[in-house]
């Protein structure tokens, strides 16, 4: 059985960073991507940032040039480095695993950006 654990969230300051973890425990077939989203409240779940096996990046517009995800196809775990954080990022991050073409999800971790 498969498992995304989470770790990293937390409260911080405007301007401030966080590094989010997702290690995934168990067999994934063929992982084809991993990638990670947040739902604030109120609102829809929305991509955040994804990386393909092959190494190519997607980031939301809102969050170019101060989020890098980084990913270990070996370890299967993906990495999200946030930097220079501002309010509307809080929510709560999930991550994700593509697995041929089976999706898998995280418990989410919460993430308030807050003075």
């Amino acid at each position: 059985q498969v498992q995304l654990v989470e770790s990293g969230g937390g409260l911080v300051q405007p301007g401030g960073s966080l590094r989010l973890s997702c290690a995934a425990s168990g067999s994934i077939f063929s992982v084809n991507g991993m990638g990670w989203y947040r739902q604030a409240p109120g609102r829809q779940r929305e991509l955040v940032a994804r990386i393909s096996r092959g190494g190519s990046i997607i980031y939301a517009e809102s969050v170019k040039g101060r989020f890098a995800i980084s990913g270990d196809n070996a370890k299967n775990t993906v990495y999200l480095q946030m930097n220079s954080l501002k309010p509307e990022d809080t929510a709560v991050y999930y991550c994700h695993f593509l697995g041929g073409s089976t999706s898998y999800w995280g418990q989410g971790t919460q993430v308030t950006v807050s003075s």
